[in-house]
């Protein structure tokens, strides 16, 4: 065995960067404060009965549609490569599908959809339809989709799917050091992975749920904006995933008064 060979010094160099997050876990495990611990301790606390820990997700996690419609894209090449799918199905209608469940998630991230503009667009399009059925060409546009030449391989498929899902888990570590844990009493801003923090008094801030926009509430998304007192500090947006649990759980923080226990 050649102990100098490439292969060889690649495999300790990936044995020193797992030995060094193994190390740098031991030393930091406790010193580093993350929004998994912030939630242990709130639940033991037995002084506080209502909280609510959140943290900013990327809007880039609107696009787990196409995440999941990337994958099932790869599946779909992987079996048409095979001869499993046969002629029905060519690659370009699976790139048609794929790219407009793309088109229907970059509208949903780029615009605030409420559902007076998804009745007007729903209507535009019955009109269109009708339009169209009256010109005998509703199936040419409908296979439009299928005629679009976006061709894409297996495996670029799976590079979108992987791309975005590092930038949700990244958006989600990032959550674990960045975060905001709400009592009836105060509001803790977590800044970083140490003591990095803030409390804030529950007189000095006001929370507003926003769920203005339809589609993003269909997928379990909404927005926490947390406004301050002193008019020089600016708002805290914070996209957050199962709003519905979420919501009622800062109604009830902020519906509640916590006292302290006094020694004896």
């Amino acid at each position: 065995m050649n102990w100098t060979s490439n292969r060889m010094i690649a495999a300790y160099i990936a044995i020193a960067v797992v030995g060094f997050a193994v190390v740098a876990c031991f030393v930091l495990r406790k010193t580093v404060r993350t929004r998994l611990r912030a939630e242990i301790q709130l639940r033991d606390d037995p002084d506080i009965h209502e909280w609510l820990v959140i943290f900013n997700w990327t809007p880039k996690i609107l696009y787990v549609p196409t995440i999941a419609a990337s994958i099932l894209a790869a599946g779909a090449m992987y079996l048409k490569q095979s001869g499993w799918l046969g002629d029905a199905i060519t690659p370009g209608m699976i790139g048609g599908v794929w790219f407009a469940i793309f088109f229907v998630n970059f509208l949903i991230e780029e615009y605030e959809l409420n559902v007076k503009i998804l009745l007007i667009g729903m209507l535009c399009v019955a009109v269109l339809l009708l339009w169209l059925h009256l010109l005998e060409s509703v199936r040419s546009f409908l296979g439009l989709f299928g005629h679009l030449g976006v061709s894409v391989s297996a495996m670029g498929y799976f590079l979108v799917a992987i791309i975005g899902l590092i930038t949700v888990l990244v958006s989600w570590l990032k959550g674990l050091f960045y975060y905001v844990a709400l009592t009836p009493n105060y509001m803790n801003l977590q800044e970083g992975p140490t003591e990095s923090s803030e409390q804030i008094s529950r007189e000095d801030y006001n929370t507003r749920v926003d769920t203005g926009d339809f589609l993003e509430r269909l997928l379990g998304f909404g927005r926490i904006m947390v406004t301050f007192k002193d008019q020089k500090r600016p708002p805290i947006v914070l996209l957050v995933w199962g709003i519905r649990k979420k919501a009622e759980r800062l109604d009830s923080v902020r519906g509640t008064i916590a006292i302290d226990r006094q020694a004896g």
